[in-house]
């Protein structure tokens, strides 16, 4: 597997890291902004990048912002928000062809640099905040979507399960903030977070292709006409929890297939020398079809339509989701239980094991192969603070027993049962 290595350095306290590269046809160029999650700033800042995409002081029209991106040769440009340990982050991204591929009389690199800078540092004003149609109507792209989420009963669970376990912590805040919280923003109580935003988020930037680390920081020096006052780092994520009674949650709503969703914590995280072991864990309970969420749940017992579990390693947690039968409750809470108890007791076959490392190894391998996945590869050690290569997470994982497995386990503690249920059921 060839070494994944970015060159680092930083401009104005934006941290640059840039893997020089000629596997690529194309430039990906991702800009990360974190800060921590707090109720008082989730819904402003998960607003932001909707009003940003929409136009420039150079492109202050949104049909213009369009059509310079198709006038970069169809350049792509997208953003995701999302919440990583502690932290709400977003994403802001960017591909664009090489320039040795076309016939232009401006490097590509640049000219995307220079539109990407222009929509973190110049959106377009008026009369000194954000354009107020511009607000409106990405108030109300983002209203849809909160309440788009109640449509998908997966989701919906999914997400009721996760505030319901972080109840008393930040985490259960939605990424795009609530309902509630939208209506009360207005352009110039935005701008004003914006202006926030910029200051005070740890600004990470990074680029994938053939080009060099002296050439992107001559860019971004060029393009992000932004001032920072001082450097930001993110902090650790708090993983502390008690391990008392579990909290159980019912709810009703018009549904005709039950959704029971499992929130566990551990105390091991990316930061943890033990990661890979807790990859492992999870993997053999229930992220792939061998793993025996999926046999014993859903193919033995027939008991759910879907059963599988995810892990979380910048929050120390994991969650089981499953789409049942409402009148099976009972019997398919207690085969994921035994699931779980059987995992502490370390009934962990070989097979299980060597299945799970080939799919983990498979996922890391192909990762080479899409650059933005390497990107979100090294931001998890920049968000942790814990270097580990790919080669040195396939070489710790492949150390792993399934007495490692074992001892794993016994630091998963089920925290939250939800279930979604009929409202006619009894």
């Amino acid at each position: 597997m060839n070494k994944i290595l970015f060159e680092r350095g930083s401009v104005n306290h934006i941290r640059i890291h840039v893997m020089p590269t000629k596997r690529f046809k194309t430039f990906a160029i991702s800009v990360y902004a974190g800060i921590p999650l707090e109720e008082k700033t989730v819904a402003t800042t998960g607003l932001i990048p909707f009003v940003l995409r929409r136009g420039t002081v150079s492109y202050p029209e949104t049909t213009q912002f369009r059509e310079r991106l198709e006038n970069l040769y169809g350049a792509g440009f997208g953003f995701d928000i999302y919440k990583r340990g502690d932290h709400q982050i977003v994403q802001l991204r960017m591909d664009t062809i090489n320039d040795s591929f076309v016939q232009s009389n401006e490097s590509l690199l640049e000219q995307s640099f220079s539109f990407l800078g222009e929509v973190l540092t110049e959106p377009v004003t008026e009369n000194g905040s954000f354009r107020a149609s511009y607000v409106a109507a990405e108030k109300e792209t983002v209203r849809k979507k909160l309440e788009s989420i109640i449509n998908d009963k997966i989701r919906y669970a999914a997400e009721r399960c996760l505030e319901e376990m972080f109840r008393n912590d930040p985490y259960r805040l939605h990424p795009l903030g609530s309902r509630e919280e939208l209506a009360a923003i207005t352009p110039e109580s935005l701008y004003s977070a914006f202006g926030s935003w910029v200051e005070n988020a740890n600004l990470d930037l990074y680029v994938v292709g053939d080009t060099t680390l002296e050439e992107v920081t001559r860019l971004v020096e060029k393009s992000f006409k932004i001032k920072r006052t001082e450097a930001r780092q993110y902090t650790p994520t708090n993983v502390s929890f008690e391990t008392g009674d579990v909290h159980t949650v019912e709810e009703r709503l018009n549904v005709n297939q039950g959704k029971l969703n499992l929130g566990l914590r551990t105390p091991i995280t990316y930061g943890d020398d033990k990661y890979a072991t807790a990859l492992l864990y999870n993997g053999v309970l229930g992220s792939y079809p061998h793993s025996k969420l999926f046999i014993n749940v859903r193919e033995k017992e027939s008991l759910a339509y879907y059963a599988s579990s995810r892990y979380d390693g910048h929050k120390g947690m994991a969650t089981i989701q499953s789409g049942i039968e409402i009148a099976n409750y009972e019997k398919a809470l207690e085969i994921i239980k035994n699931q779980l108890e059987a995992m502490r007791q370390g009934e962990i076959s070989d097979l299980e094991l060597n299945q799970t490392k080939a799919m983990i190894r498979n996922h890391i391998v192909e990762m080479q192969d899409s650059a933005f996945e390497m990107i979100a590869y090294d931001f998890n050690r920049v968000i942790s603070g814990k270097e580990r290569s790919p080669e040195e997470l396939l070489a710790q994982m492949e150390q792993v027993t399934a007495s490692d497995v074992k001892e794993a386990a016994q630091t998963f503690h089920l925290n939250t049962v939800y279930f979604l249920k009929g409202e006619k059921e009894e």
